[in-house]
């Protein structure tokens, strides 16, 4: 693991989701060279089943030789995280250094802030272990899974670094690995037991199942066998696709080079393709011809209102509404090219 060498010592560090799991691991590793950490979290009242509150993250912190300022936030209300930041502000001068878990915003923000504040992404390559897994996984899942203490080493490795290193996506193994690491078994829930792929980086799944059951463990996941699409309808989705394809050109797929698929639930649901990498751009039901980079999944009532202008997309990623997989700079495109289209949505 990462030695704590004092750099962070008077650097003020934000972190949403704070109370607990993996943004507490950060703020205690940055509290162990004197940080001052803003533990802004949802939690103020002891959890019925998750440990932990923005009181007890406060105490635990300043055990470790840290400063502590608890806020009650909620990422989802902007005017609760523009007084924590005021608060922060008020207690510490400033806030050096933040952990978002706004991931949609790393490249608008890096090229915003270029110079002045450090803007990353940091994700997991395998399922950490967390209060939070332990409801959603069921029984045995922490065998599959890595300590947080792996998320607060690659945290603290890209604090230390400069401001010029921003607007990345770091996966944790890959800047420990740079770091020097090698023994990652260290990390491990389970040492030599087969590891659960994070939900967002693609790591072949049916692969890893099978090397999960010839061990004897349980997979928490199963690959489902493709059903026969049923036949479109039509309707709002069919309409906005139609929209979608009249809107593209040559220099839109020039620009975007993706393929994207949507899964979408509900009313004229199934699978849709925008094809922005063959000449012209293509739109369809069904599967793309060549593989996509970004697949979507959400429901079509939600898809019509992201398409036009009604959803946000980073909210809408935020809230659970939409979950992606592949490559999320790519995801960022999409959205960009979407402001383009919402006027004739």
């Amino acid at each position: 693991m990462l030695p704590n060498t004092g750099r962070l010592a008077g650097c003020t560090v934000f972190i949403t989701g704070a109370s607990r799991g993996i943004g507490k691991a950060i703020a205690l590793k940055a509290a162990k060279d004197g940080a001052n950490i803003v533990i802004a979290a949802k939690t103020a009242q002891p959890h019925p089943k998750l440990l932990g509150t923005i009181y007890t993250a406060a105490e635990e912190i300043e055990a470790v030789g840290g400063k502590a300022l608890p806020c009650i936030v909620d990422v989802r209300d902007e005017q609760q995280i523009s007084d924590a930041v005021q608060k922060a502000v008020k207690k510490f001068g400033a806030y050096t250094i933040a952990k978002y878990g706004m991931s949609m915003y790393v490249l608008g923000m890096a090229e915003e802030f270029k110079g002045e504040i450090a803007v990353n992404a940091l994700w997991p390559k395998t399922a950490i272990h967390t209060a939070a897994t332990e409801m959603l996984g069921g029984p045995g899942i922490e065998s599959q899974c890595r300590k947080v203490d792996i998320i607060a080493d690659a945290a603290y490795s890209i604090f230390q670094k400069p401001k010029s290193f921003t607007g990345n996506f770091v996966i944790d193994e890959n800047i420990l690995k740079a770091e020097g690491i090698q023994n990652f078994d260290i990390y491990a829930i389970k040492p030599g037991h087969p590891l659960q792929p994070d939900f967002f980086l693609d790591e072949y799944p049916e692969a890893f199942s099978k090397k999960m059951e010839s061990t004897g463990a349980v997979p928490e996941f199963k690959e489902e066998k493709p059903q026969p699409q049923p036949k479109p309808r039509s309707g709002a989705v069919e309409e906005t696709f139609r929209i979608v394809k009249d809107s593209l050109s040559d220099d839109i797929v020039k620009a975007t080079q993706a393929i994207y698929l949507f899964e979408l639930s509900g009313e004229d649901g199934g699978t849709w393709f925008l094809d922005l990498k063959s000449k012209g751009g293509n739109v369809g039901y069904g599967e793309p011809s060549d593989q996509a980079d970004v697949v979507m999944s959400m429901s079509t009532d939600d898809f019509v209102k992201m398409f036009s202008g009604k959803l946000k997309p980073t909210m809408a990623f935020m809230s659970g509404k939409l979950k992606i997989k592949g490559n999320m700079a790519l995801a960022i495109k999409l959205e960009k090219l979407m402001n383009q289209m919402n006027p004739r949505l």
